[in-house]
């Protein structure tokens, strides 16, 4: 990968104590030293912590999606997708971070700032605004598909506590997802600084090692088996409208690897600031590796029978001995994966929603009461988004297509071409026009697609 390229001079810093201190009306940026009145020991957060932190912003519900991409896309071309995505996300972090050092910026909203203005930033913090509500109710939905079951093509898959204990009203969906809020996200989002929550995303990382693991067995031993068929390798392309859906799984793509908004927060808290394109180097390599063993696996175990939703097809009979343990197993501990997920997602969102309203005021973390009704206000949001939109697809589409293009590549590529400090190279600003004119067109065509879908089956009941 490229993340080395062009530094303008090698600084070594050894401590986050050297890390210029920031003015403290600037609501983006994570503060570090005083929350209560009192100093803050916090000494600079570990290598291994921020890759986790990084990691688990990356690995959120685009996962669950992958495989379904296979079934547009087939293996050989949604692999190969895959894996281009991850090096053009280093490619864009690593000029949001050489920029970023340039013009002395801590946060991704300082960096639009110096490069366009005050409504640069504003930019940026609705585009991050848009991107994590909407996956923080893609994980809302997920986790209301495996607890409770969802229905797909008038066919109904049973949640997981509906299975062991029967359809009862406190095992229904709008019940489960109240109680999760209110006991497990509502604490997890109290936490004030992102490196707080490090051991939870150790956690779910390892939490979503477990569900690969057990997809790639059941899968392995299945086609060992003969239990199931080898997949297509490529599209399945019969007319000009299916060319157009190939492009409706470049949103969920870019959706996957969308973690900007949290690349300055865990930089910032670094110890050694030199670590972070290491950091981002490292968890781009296990997130893609994680990315391409789900999707073909996945794909390989369902088939044309994928849902939007990966989780949704494990309540069926696999065929393998003890298979309802292992389908339990896999949607628990998925869905527990994105329970830890939620924090670090939130944190980024909380900054910039209060940055956006409260632009004039002192540190979030040091006003409880204000700090305590943006958590409350953004939960009950998603809480609400959760319940009304029926689909994980439907949330990526929308958000892939609009907010997260723009944060993965419209904006560090504009940045580039804007080129304050004349550091920019002409691979740099080539690559800059490849990557927005890749992210226009492709999502403009996926925007297109759906809507052609969506007309096509408004009409055809009249035809």
């Amino acid at each position: 990968m490229t993340i080395d390229n062009i530094s303008p001079k090698k600084e070594k810093r050894s401590s986050r104590k050297s890390k210029a201190v920031v003015d403290e009306k600037a609501p983006l940026l994570p503060k570090r030293h005083v929350e209560d009145g009192g100093i803050d020991e916090f000494n600079g957060a570990s290598f291994s912590g921020a890759v986790f932190n990084l990691s688990t912003t990356i690995i959120g519900a685009g996962i669950m999606a992958l495989p379904a991409t296979m079934k547009v896309l087939g293996l050989i071309l949604g692999v190969t997708l895959i894996i281009f995505m991850a090096f053009l996300t280093e490619a864009s972090i690593e000029l949001m971070l050489r920029f970023s050092k340039a013009g002395k910026s801590v946060s991704y909203g300082g960096l639009m700032k110096d490069a366009f203005g005050k409504y640069g930033k504003i930019l940026v913090q609705v585009c991050v605004i848009i991107n994590n509500v909407g996956m923080l109710t893609v994980y809302m939905i997920i986790m209301g598909d495996v607890l409770s079951g969802t229905s797909s093509s008038g066919v109904h898959h049973p949640g997981v506590l509906e299975s062991w204990f029967g359809e009862h009203w406190w095992n229904g969906r709008f019940f489960v997802l109240l109680l999760t809020t209110l006991l497990i996200f509502a604490p997890l989002a109290s936490f004030k600084r992102i490196d707080s929550l490090s051991f939870t995303s150790a956690l779910s990382v390892a939490l979503a090692v477990i569900f690969l693991v057990i997809t790639i067995g059941i899968s392995i031993f299945k086609l060992i088996s003969g239990g199931i068929m080898m997949p297509r390798f490529l599209p399945d392309v019969t007319d000009l409208s299916s060319v157009f859906k190939l492009f409706t799984a470049v949103p969920v793509l870019v959706v996957a690897y969308i973690c900007h908004y949290n690349v300055h927060s865990i930089d910032n808290e670094l110890e050694d600031s030199t670590q972070m394109r290491p950091v981002v180097r490292t968890a781009l390599g296990l997130c893609s590796s994680v990315y391409v063993m789900t999707s073909v696996f996945g794909f390989l175990l369902f088939g044309d029978g994928t849902l939007d939703d990966v989780l949704a097809n494990f309540d069926t009979n696999l065929g393998i001995p003890y298979g309802s343990i292992l389908n339990d197993a896999v949607r628990v501990s998925y869905a527990a994966h994105l329970m830890l997920v939620f924090p670090i997602v939130f944190y980024p969102l909380r900054l910039n929603l209060d940055g956006l309203l409260f632009p004039s005021s002192g540190p979030l973390v040091q006003d409880n009461k204000r700090f305590a009704l943006v958590t409350t206000v953004l939960i009950s949001l998603v809480f609400l988004a959760a319940n009304f939109i029926p689909s994980i697809w439907d949330a990526f589409q929308f958000s892939g297509a609009t907010a997260a293009v723009c944060l993965g590549f419209i904006f560090p590529a504009a940045v580039t071409l804007r080129d304050r400090y004349n550091i920019a190279t002409k691979k740099d600003k080539v690559l800059s026009v490849f990557m927005i004119v890749l992210a226009v067109f492709s999502n403009l065509m996926a925007i297109y697609s759906d809507a052609y879908s969506l007309f096509k089956k408004n009409a055809s009941p009249r035809e």
